[in-house]
């Protein structure tokens, strides 16, 4: 078995969509991972061999041009055929817009697999972000690659009926509110100036996004505006007043009561749990 695997520097996980690590497997015969879960979304692009990706619901039969996402938190289960195992390469990302950018491309938990063409980039990521590991901009670089890994995603997804429509659809309507939301979370906006920049009843809207994500447009905005507060609590240089104002809450008393809501511990908790897993991390890494 050969294996390549690069985790990419703590700073990069600072950004809405951050490049965790990346890798290359060539697989043994039956090689086998799970049932399991992982912490991010890990993007595997099938280079040559046969397997078979199990979740909880589904089992899918994939090869060559072929690929599966893991969701964070989700179990799941694959296997490398016992005669013809497969080569792959891997990224694993996370970030407040990662959900968004996979859902555009018609990926989730669902349907966690895609098909990439001969003239994809999905067949070269690996190889870049190698050839341009720990060199000076490396950083912006694998970025860019990882957003052009999704961008392609987007582009060879199957087309909905909704998508072939030639002005507003269901779906155009959620992706103009979502990137309204990803440019403007640290404003002080509400439900009703979303659904004006979008053009449709604040009800209406909220009850697409309701069908969409099985929450609320308001749920939504609070979801994002703490995923993105839980990003900044790990940079010590900002303070929790700090960060409160930057995903647009003035009231810091309210910002640490929706956090906390959201994600299950008070903002300065949270900071010293990362602080420590961090830490932790960085002894491992120094053994």
């Amino acid at each position: 078995m050969e294996l390549f695997n690069y985790t990419v520097s703590s700073l990069q996980r600072k950004i809405d969509l951050n490049l965790l690590f990346f890798g290359l497997e060539k697989c043994e015969p039956r090689h086998t991972w799970g049932p399991g879960l992982r912490d991010a979304y890990i993007l595997h692009y099938i280079h040559a061999g046969r397997g078979i990706f199990r979740t909880k619901e589904s089992a899918f039969e994939l090869e060559a041009g072929q690929g599966f996402v893991i969701m964070p938190e989700t179990l799941v289960h694959y296997s490398a055929h016992d005669t013809e195992p497969w080569l792959y390469s891997w990224i694993g990302f996370s970030g407040v817009n990662a959900r968004s950018l996979l859902q555009r491309a018609q990926i989730d938990a669902e349907r966690p697999v895609f098909e990439a063409p001969a003239e994809s980039y999905l067949g070269d990521f690996y190889e870049e972000l190698k050839a341009t590991y720990e060199t000076r901009g490396s950083d912006v670089h694998s970025q860019s690659v990882l957003y052009r890994v999704l961008a392609d995603l987007i582009r060879f997804s199957p087309e909905t009926r909704e998508e072939r429509r030639p002005s507003a659809s269901r779906e155009g309507y959620i992706r103009k509110s979502i990137a309204f939301i990803e440019s403007s979370y640290s404003q002080k906006i509400s439900v009703l100036e979303i659904a004006r920049f979008v053009g449709l009843d604040r009800t209406y809207l909220s009850g697409l996004f309701k069908e969409r994500f099985g929450v609320s447009l308001q749920a939504y905005l609070l979801e994002y505006r703490m995923n993105r507060a839980a990003e900044l609590l790990q940079n010590p240089e900002l303070s929790v007043s700090d960060v409160s104002r930057s995903v647009g809450y003035t009231d810091p008393f309210l910002f640490s009561k929706m956090f906390k809501r959201i994600i299950g511990q008070a903002p300065t908790l949270f900071r010293e749990k990362s602080s420590l897993v961090t830490e932790r991390r960085d002894l491992d890494c120094s053994d």
